[in-house]
This record gives C-alpha cells, sequence and structure tokens, in this order.
C-alpha cells in the first residue's frame, strides 16, 4: 500500500522551548488514524506543520509524494484542515462562508454549487445555510468548519478535535461521516476522548512530550501496553486521602482521576478475574467509607484508555 504522508525527523522549536523532537512515521493512502497525547504533548503543532501552515525547524514531510516545502501549494490542494478553533468568518452566512472557502479551494466554478450543497448535506447544516455564523452556536460552527475541510474533495483530511462543542447525536453524525471516508481520504484525527478514537481508526499514534511512544493498530496496542485488567468508578464527591487510600490497596497499579466524577483504577499486570472481583469488593468498601459516593463501578478488560495512561505516564516520567 502506498504511503500517503511521510513524515521523518519532524522536529520544532519555538524559540528555546522544543515542542516536538524526531517524529517518524507513516501513513498509508485511505487509513485513519488517531493522533493521540495530552494537553501541550505536540498534537498541533504536528497537525500544523502537515498542514503548511507553519515550517518545521528540522525534518521533512511528504504529502502524496510531494515536499510540504519544495511544493507547498500542490500540498494543499491535496488537504483538508479542521483546525481546534474553526476558521470561520462570524459576519457571513454560512452559505457565503463555504462558497467564499470553495473558490480558496480553488474549486471550479461549474462545480461549486454541488460541492458546497454536499458539504451542506454531509454535516446537517442545511438548515443554517442563511444564517449568520456569528448567530450560531459552537457546535454548528464546528460543523460549519468541518465542511469547508471537505468541500474541494482532499485526497487527507487533518482533523484537529472535530467533535468539540457537538452534542451526542452529532458526535455519533460526525464518527460516522468520518467512518465514510474510509478508503478514499486519508484522515489524521487528533481527539482527547478514547471511545472515538476507538470507534474510528484503524491506528493511533501515541505523542508523549514531543515525542511519539507507541503507534500500532488498537488491538495491537491495547494487547501490549495496557497490562491487563482495569475497574471505572464513578463517584459524586472524591477527596485526596481518598484516592490516596484507593491507590494502596494491593494489586492496584496506578488511579487516575480521568473526569471530575470519574476514576480509571489500573490493575496490576496478572491480576486474575476472580482477584479483580475481590479488589473490586474492596474498592467500594473503601469508596462507601470515605464518603465519596459510589455511583457506579464497572471491571473492564484490557482497553485502550489502560494503554493510554501507562504510555503517558511513563512518557512523562
Amino acid at each position: 500500500m502506498d504511503h500517503m504522508i511521510h513524515v521523518q525527523g519532524l522536529t520544532k522549536f519555538y524559540g528555546d522551548r522544543l515542542a516536538i523532537s524526531n517524529l517518524d512515521f507513516k501513513i498509508n493512502s485511505g487509513e485513519i488514524v488517531g493522533f493521540l497525547g495530552p494537553n501541550g504533548a505536540g498534537k498541533s503543532t504536528t497537525m500544523k506543520i502537515l498542514t503548511g501552515f507553519m515550517p518545521p525547524t528540522q525534518g521533512s514531510v511528504t504529502i502524496g509524494g510531494l515536499d510540504i516545502e519544495d511544493e507547498p501549494l500542490a500540498v494543499k490542494k491535496k488537504i483538508g484542515y479542521l483546525p481546534e478553533i474553526p476558521p470561520v468568518y462570524t459576519e457571513m452566512t454560512v452559505q457565503e462562508y463555504l462558497e467564499y472557502s470553495a473558490r480558496l479551494h480553488q474549486v471550479p466554478e461549474t462545480q461549486m454549487k454541488e460541492s458546497v450543497q454536499t458539504a451542506l448535506k454531509k454535516l446537517f447544516i442545511e438548515d443554517v445555510k442563511n444564517r449568520l455564523i456569528g448567530n450560531l452556536s459552537k457546535g454548528y460552527r464546528q460543523r460549519v468548519g468541518f465542511a469547508q475541510a471537505i468541500l474541494h474533495k482532499p485526497e487527507v483530511l487533518i482533523l484537529d478535535e472535530p467533535t468539540v462543542g457537538l452534542d451526542p447525536k452529532q458526535i455519533i453524525e460526525i464518527r460516522e461521516l468520518m467512518r465514510s471516508f474510509a478508503g478514499n481520504s486519508t484522515v489524521i484525527l487528533s481527539s482527547h476522548i478514547l471511545s472515538e478514537i476507538t470507534a474510528t481508526c484503524d491506528r493511533v499514534i501515541v505523542i508523549s512530550q514531543g515525542k511519539i511512544v507507541a503507534q500500532d493498530t488498537i488491538q495491537a496496542l491495547t494487547e501490549r501496553s495496557a497490562g491487563g485488567k482495569s475497574i471505572r468508578v464513578k463517584i459524586h464527591k472524591p477527596s485526596s486521602s481518598g484516592l490516596e487510600k484507593l491507590k494502596s490497596i494491593a494489586g492496584v497499579s496506578d488511579v487516575t482521576q480521568t473526569q471530575p466524577d470519574q476514576l480509571f483504577i489500573r490493575l496490576k499486570p496478572g491480576v486474575t478475574t476472580e482477584e479483580a472481583s475481590q479488589i473490586s469488593e474492596k474498592i467500594t468498601g473503601l469508596v462507601v467509607a470515605e464518603g465519596m459516593g459510589l455511583l457506579e463501578i464497572v471491571q473492564e478488560g484490557a482497553s485502550l484508555e489502560a494503554a493510554y495512561l501507562a504510555l503517558t505516564q511513563s512518557g512523562q516520567s
């Protein structure tokens, strides 16, 4: 299979601060790849370089066989880009903005009407096409930004947090849209939502502190890195003393507060299913005794979340 994207030795400094260091990866034509990493890991910097938005300090990027620095305009014609903050003009209507974007993407006049109509339909924004973008909700603006990225039927789609601000129904619609590009467009998807990566991507690249710490299929990464079982606990109010006591339970590897009301407890490698059940009972008793208010406890097998936490925590140690 041909490599649509080939990155070698990619490095970027902001003044004296190293943002990304010596990144190497290849992405095949028609592949959907998840780009994972904590805030500040270097995901957005990498995406800005891939799209030609900024130059690297060192290294090279080729897209469709073209070097991004030698042939920037030719490369940009191949790319659709949705940055983390949608590049919309709030004083324009949705229709005006998409027609303007189509001209920027050099969509032929004879194809413009069809291209805009297709984008409106795919992003479910036909009903707001005559409204000013400035009067739209964050979720609608996000979808308008996505629409401009697909107007010119790009070979490569680079999406930075594409479902931020969307409601659950909209997230499902966008996931289905992203999956529909598989085999036709090459897609790089950056997201903090691991379930979104699992549902959408063929493969993941994990970056931590500016360096790639893993790249593989989700299944291989999970089996190799997760280190076994995990327990997810939903609580009413966490306490620092309670979290410390949870970490001291035999068989617990670490405890991470992934959301204000949610704990992710990774168990040590080799813990059996029976032992995991006993640990769950101990966790339940401790959460109740500490007055944290147990709402839900779920025992899970190896997961992408466990693998991700193991990789990024080890990368930060």
